[in-house]
């Protein structure tokens, strides 16, 4: 074996000589496949790192305690100071920034003088954020966000009321250290001091505020201990926990999932640049088997010709794999400011070893995947070969040892990415799509050479004879059908699914929405407001309709005596707090199971539960639910069902109880307002004027602003599609590149027969046309079931498929294969038929 080795690689080190001039396509697909995994992994470690040590910045402390629409009683503010070494009391809540008739909604955040506990406030000017809460002219101070400056018109030192009080504007808002949200909000931020908001009506029993208790450890404390501490006593009326290990769920999450999904599209990419490096390998050993079949006829072993070859192979996959690794470290590694300056957080992006290591591990699985089905078969070269005009044979399969292994690295590949991208799930679809769209087009393949040679026979193609031979060299023997649709298709339909998906991710929110929306939500109407609210809006013709309903808000704490989150795990209901209202009879829902208490009811609470809801979570009719509601818990016993569409835009409450179970409860009112556009500038002006704390959300900003984020987000996964498409887009290159030397001999015989160069040239268009089409068509069919896969089960959004985008992908599979295929066509039109004619005798 060692003596075979050897001599495998001194063969080998000998065909090296000659350069790597066949593999450029080899190498290309490969860096850019392990190069767009690393990078992207590279950039995913990277947030993850900031996260992880600006954790306790972006809470504004170690640890953070919540409550919904309270203030922590004496007691239990008590406790938390004496388990602390530092502690900062804030509010946070939306309202109406007023200037004249000039308003806006806006995030506010009431803070105390110990804020901020950890990081620091940028203000311009630069002053302290202390000073600027001070105020001028006997007015405190407030600080905003420069979008809802410009929006109000104001300067600094210029006036501005929240609810009841006035303010002066001290200074812009330029970062704020605790953005766990990152920067989502309904409204720019406003900052002012908390106890500037006594008599201005926002913080008030029934008002729609969180109010966060941000911690610092004592030096001899950790998280785990504080909360043992803290929340067995807290947790039950209602106080929610959070810490600096996760100091940004949301942001953390949206960071795995989709640093998760851009690394599988990388894998599509490598996929398709898989189809490059065996189309590579295939066509250097092709041009070896004069060489293979004198070594053979000197007496080598199959396993020394595998060995020579593989060697080669295996030293070039090093070669691609330090360049992919080197790019994917560097690419993020310059754009580093770039990506934090997007980011609401420092991205401490440097060279982490894990992803260079996954992308490393897929680039070798998928090489080794890729080369070793073509090397395999060249045990099918025989010394014979020298006597006739053989290439690599086609025919056979390669032995079952062969087709084992490839079975087997395969599964490796899918295992470990089912296991590194943390999405199993989307990982084994992923796989199950690309299979399922490579054999699509494998099949699109032959079913197009078939149906040019059949249409090229035809009677009617004899008055077309460039047509027909166009057609025919499509459907003639070693064609480039297989490969073209084969590369170009896999990127297409990449590009496809995303584009459908991106379409989709845009127009949820807006398909969702019913033909006639609100205009606006109303939150914090106070209970004396109610009538006053109604009477405006009842004798305003542009209003079409409005609707009312009392509001609180409580956290599920426990479901027949056990903790919520025992029994209904993960679903969003028993995560926060929840909305909940009061009400005689079932208003703007549908009894489906149980029955409704009745008018006047005093008996022990009753609740009415939202019936989809309630199937998800595993309860119904009989199971009780202990809700605690400003820190009071109540019990009360699910007796009726409801069917409730969310997707109205309208009001819709997960729990509907019985009035004497919430009486004496603090609560206000909200309201959904239909009105015709005319009329929404009068209604915001005259409700502002006359209760200057409620607040008014224009639904019409909110769609623009969350429809705007998960445009980024759609952006994000769009790029990562581009770059497969650029790997497909290089395979094809390569093809073409691959079919020059057949196109030459096939120009010169053409123009020896006297054909003209623009008719050799509409030839070969015509051919690519065929095939990019071809392409382009698969790809959309491919790319819309994923499209569809993705938004149905992982989005659980209606799907909606995107012509335009359709359109757009068949005919950019088109023009890339013509420019491709007209790029390879100037050389064959400029050789001189004599001379081809003559070189093939």
């Amino acid at each position: 074996m060692m003596q075979t080795l050897t001599m495998a690689l001194r063969l080998a080190r000998r065909e090296m000589r000659g350069g790597m001039r066949g593999f450029r396509i080899f190498l290309a697909c490969l860096v850019l496949g392990v190069a767009a995994i690393a990078g992207v992994g590279s950039v995913r470690e990277g947030l993850r790192a900031g996260l992880a040590s600006q954790g306790a910045v972006l809470l504004g402390g170690d640890a953070s305690v919540s409550f919904t629409y309270r203030f922590a009683e004496d007691t239990e503010a008590a406790l938390l100071a004496s388990e602390s070494a530092a502690m900062t009391v804030m509010a946070d809540f939306r309202s109406m920034a007023v200037v004249g008739d000039e308003r806006a909604l806006t995030q506010i955040k009431a803070v105390d003088d110990a804020y901020p506990l950890v990081g620091s406030v940028e203000l311009d000017p630069p002053i302290a954020l202390s000073a600027a809460l001070d105020g001028q002219r006997g007015l405190p101070g407030g600080v905003m966000d420069n979008l809802l400056i410009e929006r109000l018109g104001l300067s600094l030192g210029d006036a501005f009321q929240l609810g009841d009080a006035e303010f002066v504007l001290t200074a812009e808002l330029v970062t704020e250290p605790d953005n766990a949200s990152g920067g989502f909000g309904l409204g720019p931020r406003t900052i002012v001091r908390r106890i500037a908001l006594d008599g201005s009506g926002l913080l008030t029993e029934g008002t729609l505020f969180n109010s966060h208790y941000k911690m610092r450890l004592k030096a001899e404390q950790n998280l785990d201990g504080l909360y043992a501490a803290t929340m067995p006593t807290l947790e039950s009326k209602g106080a929610r926990w959070q810490d600096a290990r996760n100091g940004a769920p949301g942001m953390r999450r949206l960071v795995d999932q989709l640093g998760a999904f851009l690394v599988l599209v990388g894998l599509a990419g490598l996929a398709v640049g898989g189809v490059g490096i065996s189309a590579a390998v295939r066509a250097y050993l092709d041009g070896k088997t004069s060489t293979i079949a004198i070594l053979r006829a000197l007496g080598a072993s199959k396993l020394t010709i595998f060995l020579t070859y593989f060697l080669q192979i295996g030293l070039l996959t090093v070669i691609g794999l330090s360049l992919g690794l080197l790019l994917g470290a560097v690419v993020p590694l310059a754009l580093a400011p770039v990506i934090s300056a997007v980011l609401p957080i420092t991205a401490e992006i440097t060279i982490y070893a894990r992803p260079l290591a996954e992308a490393a591990l897929y680039g070798v699985l998928a090489a080794l995947l890729f080369t070793l089905w073509p090397l395999a078969r060249t045990e099918d070269v025989k010394a014979a070969a020298l006597f006739r005009d053989a290439a690599l044979g086609r025919a056979r399969l390669p032995r079952p040892l062969f087709i084992g292994v490839c079975l087997t690295i395969l599964a490796l590949l899918i295992w470990s990415a089912s296991v590194l991208s943390g999405m199993p799930r989307l990982a084994m679809w992923s796989f199950i799509g690309l299979a399922g769209a490579f054999a699509a087009l494998v099949l699109t393949g032959l079913a197009v050479r078939w149906a040019a040679r059949w249409v090229g026979h035809r009677k009617a193609m004899r008055g077309w004879p460039t047509l027909r031979m166009a057609l025919g060299a499509v459907g003639g023997p070693g064609g480039e059908a297989g490969a073209v649709v084969l590369s170009l298709g896999l990127g297409l339909a990449v590009l496809a699914a995303v584009g459908q998906i991106d379409n989709n991710l845009r127009g949820a929110i807006a398909r969702d929405l019913p033909d006639v929306a609100p205009s606006f939500f109303v939150v914090d109407i106070q209970p004396d407001q109610i009538d006053g609210v109604k009477a405006r809006l009842e004798g305003d013709p542009l209003v079409t309709r409005i609707d009312t309903a009392p509001m609180l808000r409580g956290v599920i704490t426990k479901i027949n005596d056990r903790p919520a989150r025992e029994v209904a795990g993960g679903h969003w209901v028993v995560h926060g707090d929840r909305g909940l209202t009061y009400s005689d009879t079932p208003t703007r829902s549908t009894v489906v199971d149980g029955e409704w208490w009745p008018e006047d009811y005093q008996g022990p609470p009753q609740i009415s539960f939202a019936a989809e809801e309630a199937e998800e979570m595993g309860i119904g009719i009989g199971d009780s639910l202990t809700v605690n509601i400003l820190g009071r818990d109540i019990t009360g016993e699910i007796t009726s069902l409801r069917e409730v569409d969310f997707s109205q835009a309208g009001m819709g409450f997960v729990m509907t109880m019985n009035p004497s179970a919430l009486a004496g409860a603090p609560h206000s009112y909200i309201a959904t307002i239909y009105s015709q556009a005319a009329g929404e500038a009068a209604i915001l002006r005259d409700l502002g004027r006359a209760y200057p704390n409620i607040t008014l959300i224009s639904v019409r900003d909110a769609i623009t602003q969350v429809t705007g984020i998960m445009g980024q987000v759609a952006a994000a996964i769009t790029y990562g599609a581009l770059a497969t498409l650029l790997t497909g887009f290089v395979v094809l290159m390569g093809a073409a590149a691959a079919g020059e030397r057949a196109r030459t001999y096939e120009a010169a015989v053409m123009k020896t027969l006297g054909a003209t160069r623009p008719v050799i040239l509409a030839n070969f268009a015509i051919r690519s046309a065929v095939l990019g089409a071809a392409a382009g068509a698969v790809a959309v069919l491919a790319g819309g079931l994923a499209g569809w896969a993705v938004t149905y089960y992982i989005m659980e959004e209606r799907f909606v498929f995107d012509a335009a985008n359709a359109i757009a992908i068949v005919s950019g599979g088109v023009v890339a294969t013509v420019l491709a295929g007209l790029f390879y066509a100037w050389r064959p039109l400029s050789a001189r038929p004599a001379r081809v004619l003559r070189a093939r005798e």
